[in-house]
């Protein structure tokens, strides 16, 4: 017969309290569960052997059983042993129940505790079991459905003052309309939370949650650096060589900003606490971030003046 180290299987050290058991098996039974996985042949011998785990462990008389037969024989999981050696087969009678409450169980179960009950009934407070199989306690086991997530775009200053909403999602395959406010100062890949709008729970287990990632929409005049707003601002050749002073938008209204003498393409100037606001209240800077525009197309005037710089300038911006 071969050695179940019911330890191995719930994925805890041999000391681990019984708090700590119960909390394995938890996630164990979920992610196994053969609601979870219709039709797996492996998830459901995985929830079986987790099953059967704790109701070894979950119990601390049948522990303290099982660990002194394991210490007796320094056993580690899947090795072979003669059951005779410590006791069993001669004397005792152990055997692979196909029916009761040991359905499900494996002969190394039987060995220890033939028909014993189950402690199951005292953590979920109903009289399925796990070693009923999936006729009892896994048809019994309820669980929250799946959250949902799904993503909204907004533009920048909408994020800034926060704006309502109003969408149609696809939700379990049904359209559902949603109206809600997006809260002013949110920043990209935040998500905000509708409790209770996701999916259905199995067995009467609560709905799932609904998940609104944000995200901005691209704008090549104004991105966002954390809390930083780098606005591009466009300027003549002469506002930019002579310098001069320019209005500007910004989330709070307009501004004047003085342009430097010889700014340069990609040149930046800071305004202080003109930037985002977080919804904690944390403000950053505005960027204006300069392009140089030459117009399309000029006026006589406008190219002869254009010529007479030609010639009277000396500045070789390739040298």
């Amino acid at each position: 017969m071969k050695y179940k180290d019911y330890y191995e299987i719930l994925g805890i050290k041999k000391d681990a309290p019984q708090s700590e058991i119960k909390k394995a098996y938890r996630k164990l039974a979920k992610k196994y569960h053969p609601d979870a996985n219709p039709g797996n042949q492996e998830a459901e011998e995985k929830f079986k052997a987790a099953n059967e785990a704790y109701e070894v462990l979950g119990d601390e008389e049948k522990r303290k059983k099982y660990d002194r037969f394991g210490q007796s024989g320094d056993f580690y999981n899947g090795m072979d042993f003669d059951p005779s050696q410590f006791g069993y087969g001669h004397n005792v009678r152990y055997e692979y129940h196909t029916g009761g409450p040991n359905k499900g169980f494996s002969d190394f179960f039987n060995m220890f505790f033939g028909r014993g009950t189950s402690t199951m009934e005292n953590m979920f407070g109903h009289s399925g079991r796990p070693n009923e199989g999936f006729g009892g306690f896994g048809r019994h086991f309820s669980s929250k459905g799946e959250d949902v997530e799904a993503g909204i775009a907004i533009t920048l200053q909408e994020g800034y003052h926060g704006v309502e909403k109003n969408i149609s999602l696809q939700v379990n395959g049904r359209p559902k309309r949603i109206a809600f406010k997006v809260p002013a100062g949110i920043l990209p890949d935040e998500k905000i939370k509708f409790a209770g709008q996701g999916r259905p729970g199995a067995n009467g287990g609560p709905k799932g949650d609904l998940y609104l990632k944000v995200n901005f929409k691209q704008d090549s005049s104004l991105t966002l650096d954390g809390v930083d707003i780098i606005a591009v601002v466009d300027l003549t050749p002469w506002e930019a060589a002579l310098g001069d002073e320019v209005v500007v938008d910004t989330f709070e209204g307009k501004i004047k900003v003085k342009i430097p003498v010889g700014i340069q393409t990609d040149g930046k100037i800071k305004v202080a606490k003109r930037g985002y606001k977080d919804k904690k209240g944390r403000q950053g800077n505005l960027y204006i971030k300069i392009r140089i525009v030459n117009p399309k197309s000029l006026t006589p005037e406008e190219r002869k003046l254009y010529e007479e710089l030609k010639q009277a300038s000396s500045f070789n911006p390739r040298c």
